[in-house]
């Protein structure tokens, strides 16, 4: 499956959106080392506007995995740095 994290930056955060785009790249990297995650990509926004969100990444997994991901310190890691840089954000998973 795919699992997606769709995010917008604060206001602030936004401002420093091109020094956060290479930590989170940096975050997800490790993202094949979780027991039934295969990848991720992380893709920025093109289209600065207030209504569109800033971030997507999309990881791809085995349903089953999603646990182990939650779990993870990849995933606790990208929670507790980007928690409060973040406004909104919208979890979809797919097949």
């Amino acid at each position: 499956m795919k699992h997606c994290i769709i995010a917008k930056y604060t206001p602030q955060a936004y401002e420093r959106r091109a020094e956060l785009l290479p930590r989170i790249r940096e975050i997800f990297a490790v993202a094949g080392e979780i027991p039934g995650v295969r990848s991720a990509e992380v893709y920025p926004n093109c289209v600065a506007r207030e209504n569109r969100y800033d971030v997507m990444i999309v990881l791809e997994m085995d349903r089953d995995a999603l646990p182990l991901y939650d779990d993870s310190e990849m995933h606790h890691r990208w929670k507790d740095e980007f928690g409060g840089l973040l406004e909104k954000k919208a979890i979809f998973d797919y097949e």
